[in-house]
């Protein structure tokens, strides 16, 4: 089972992700977890990783496709993965593509969480994050018991830089001209299952699965 989870910013697919990986059994792969984790081994690709994120700016194609790759290659792969934030446009795709090609394997489909702008903008301006163990929050749909400190570690909570309207808007609008030809190469190749990712978590999750139930494509 190979499924990829696309989604804007604030859709909620990493915490889909997770979940439909858990209840599935698959390696659920995050392209920000691999970026943290090459950064912390501190070796030369890690090296090379850490300089764009401090400067705030994507990682090239180059590198994201070969910490990816190198990743889905792993024995642990080998019975199914869900990918999340991975890939980003036609490029990535076409190296993930030619990659499981030659392991004699594909992608089954590919997931999109569709949540409007206007919803978006709400989650992502309002979202709060833990300085000491990056647990997310938000001031009106889950906020913390106590206002500035995380529920779990008791640290210090902030809003990210990019996290305000009008870099809200900005990011929302480079991801969809970005990953719109991305979304309608998959649904020309007949992958892709649009699910409503509004409303609970748990809600959202269930439609995730039921998709794939109409697709035949997990158990009943």
């Amino acid at each position: 089972m190979y499924i990829i989870f696309l989604g804007a910013p604030g859709a909620g697919k990493g915490t889909q992700a997770a979940s439909v990986a858990r209840e599935l059994n698959l390696m659920h792969i995050a392209s920000g977890d691999l970026f943290r984790q090459a950064v912390e081994r501190g070796d030369e690709l890690g090296s090379k990783v850490k300089a764009y994120i401090d400067k705030g700016i994507l990682v090239p194609d180059e590198i994201t496709i070969r910490v990816i790759l190198e990743r889905v290659s792993a024995l642990d792969c080998q019975d199914g993965i869900i990918l999340d934030g991975f890939p980003r446009n036609l490029e990535q795709a076409r190296a993930l593509d030619e990659a499981l090609k030659r392991q004699n394997r594909a992608i089954d489909w590919v997931l999109y969480i569709k949540v409007s702008e206007e919803e978006l903008i709400k989650r992502l301006s309002g979202r709060l994050i833990c300085r000491s163990c990056q647990t997310s929050y938000h001031s009106v749909n889950s906020p913390p018991k106590v206002w500035d400190r995380c529920d779990l570690c008791g640290g210090k909570l902030y809003q990210r830089p990019d996290d305000n309207i009008k870099t809200v808007k900005k990011r929302l609008k480079v991801y969809f001209s970005e990953t719109a030809p991305l979304i309608e190469d998959y649904r020309r190749r007949g992958k892709l299952l649009e699910v409503d990712g509004e409303g609970s978590v748990d809600n959202v999750t269930r439609r995730i699965i039921n998709a794939l139930h109409k697709r035949e494509f997990i158990a009943g």
